[in-house]
């Protein structure tokens, strides 16, 4: 599986990224993921290859590059529970300093690196997260409703925006939640307001489930549940990119 870092040139400088696709020289459809809050490390490299090997071009930015390239602070190989306080106290000024204007921005040129790499496949492309890059996947969608054809978001705050900003995506959507994320009237109230503004969606909350769910190297990490997230995500992406 071909794997490179990239650096793809913004308003602002310039994201580092890794990229991962398939063998063979051909022109694959396009799929830009964001990591979680801890960025890109071992474990977002082999989600992307994992992804990668079912026919897509994976492009995976560090959001938080104005504050130095990948990886932006130093983390254990383990992420857990006596970890995650530290850990959480030097991410969230960066996180808090990524405004959605500062996405917006970026996702723009997110997209036109990605369209334009000569293994990405003319045509739409889609886009998936973690965490607060399910956030980020969701506004990138939202801002780009003819270039993004499919979003998933998992472990996400995707009405961080409120519940009217998601009304206009025409992308197909599935939103993973997990259950220490989200009540289910909460979860009513997300998903009428998709209803209302007629976009094609899943929107549910993976039973047994905490923030984190997908991520291995974390104390958060249910197998059962990434599964899940796979079995949701990539039939997804096949009806949305290749007609499947």
């Amino acid at each position: 599986m071909p794997t490179t870092m990239l650096h793809v040139p913004t308003a602002d400088g310039r994201a580092d990224a890794f990229a991962a696709f398939p063998e063979g020289g051909d022109r694959h459809p396009g799929v830009l993921m964001y990591p979680d809050g801890f960025g890109i490390r071992p474990v977002l490299r082999e989600m992307a290859r994992e992804l990668a090997g079912h026919g897509y071009y994976v492009l995976v930015p560090n959001p938080f590059y104005r504050h130095g390239p990948t990886p932006v602070i130093e983390l254990p190989e383990y992420i857990g529970e006596e970890d995650r306080p530290a850990v959480l106290a030097r991410l969230m000024p960066l996180i808090e300093e990524h405004t959605a204007e500062r996405a917006r921005s970026d996702a723009e040129a997110y997209l036109r690196f990605l369209t334009t790499r000569p293994e990405v496949a003319a045509g739409p492309v889609a886009v998936t997260g973690y965490c607060i890059g399910g956030l980020l996947a969701t506004r990138t969608a939202v801002a780009h409703p003819g270039r993004v054809a499919a979003v998933a978001a998992f472990h996400a705050p995707v009405a961080a925006d409120g519940l009217d900003a998601l009304a206009g995506m025409t992308a197909r959507v599935h939103f993973g939640h997990a259950e220490s994320d989200l009540t289910p009237k909460s979860l009513g109230e997300l998903n009428q307001a998709l209803d209302a503004g007629g976009v094609d969606h899943t929107s549910e909350i993976y039973p047994g489930t905490v923030h984190g769910f997908t991520m291995s190297d974390t104390d958060a990490f249910d197998p059962a549940a990434l599964q899940h997230h796979w079995d949701r995500l990539l039939p997804l992406l096949d009806r949305a990119l290749t007609g499947g």
